[in-house]
């Protein structure tokens, strides 16, 4: 009996985590293989372009710049640390409460709904919103880091270079990327407590969005070419075997 009320769970909760994680990995392949075609690609290129520009003369003006820039993506990550944080607060709460939601929602609801599976389900969620309040935090260690050095590049001389900044920068940005995937994937776990096939449409419902904000479809702008690369290229051009764009 215990088999019958977990077989959905045993069947639909790992394609759930499966599916996101596999798309997560092309996109991974995709943006080191072709950045242009990828809006984070694009995204990185263009932050060390700003880093660049900001670091060549840097007087008062880009100064000032450089820190309300840093204090709006700072803010955003203090937002979603302290969301994670209220989170576990809640759902350790729960895991050490008596009340009645950790018991069956409802016989309706498909899957298990046993003492140890809901344990397994708030557990889950606490470990991956704990998962993302670490990336948060690093993302505003790393973007305070890099706001200090690229203040202070004019006075160290060859201390402090571009690249050096850059890479600090793109540190933060990727923990930030990483911290809202996980806030993304907690989705289908919060709906695993009404039930396993919830779970499995909401990954199914996800994976269509993401890909609609990940990768950059752009149709080429000059006479003659009004046909879309099949990669999604913005601002270059197809290799000569036409699979992809050109690296930045």
């Amino acid at each position: 009996m215990v088999w019958r009320e977990s077989f959905l769970d045993l069947i639909l909760i790992p394609l759930s985590l499966l599916l996101p994680m596999l798309y997560h990995a092309w996109l991974y392949r995709a943006v080191r293989r072709h950045p242009l075609c990828t809006a984070f690609g694009i995204y990185s290129a263009s932050r060390r372009v700003w880093i660049s520009g900001m670091m060549k003369d840097n007087d008062d003006k880009k100064g000032v710049l450089v820190v309300q820039s840093f204090r709006n993506v700072i803010m955003g990550s203090t937002l979603m640390a302290t969301t994670a944080v209220l989170f576990c607060t809640g759902i350790a709460a729960v895991l050490s409460s008596t009340y009645a939601i950790k018991k069956p929602l409802s016989d309706a609801v498909f899957g298990a709904h046993g003492e140890y599976m809901m344990a397994l389900k708030y557990v889950a969620l606490l470990l991956l919103f704990l998962f993302a309040f670490l990336c948060h935090s690093l993302t505003i260690c790393f973007l305070n880091q890099a706001s200090f050095l690229i203040n202070t590049s004019a006075l160290s001389g060859d201390l402090v270079t571009g690249d050096f900044v850059g890479e600090i920068l793109e540190r933060g940005f990727t923990l930030n990327f990483v911290g809202n995937r996980l806030f993304y994937a907690g989705v289908p776990l919060l709906l695993w407590i009404f039930g396993p096939l919830l779970a499995f449409l909401s990954s199914l419902v996800m994976i269509p969005i993401l890909y609609n904000l990940d990768v950059v479809n752009v149709s080429a702008g000059g006479k003659g070419s009004s046909s879309e690369h099949s990669s999604g290229c913005v601002n270059a051009k197809a290799d000569t075997n036409g699979n992809g764009c050109m690296h930045v």
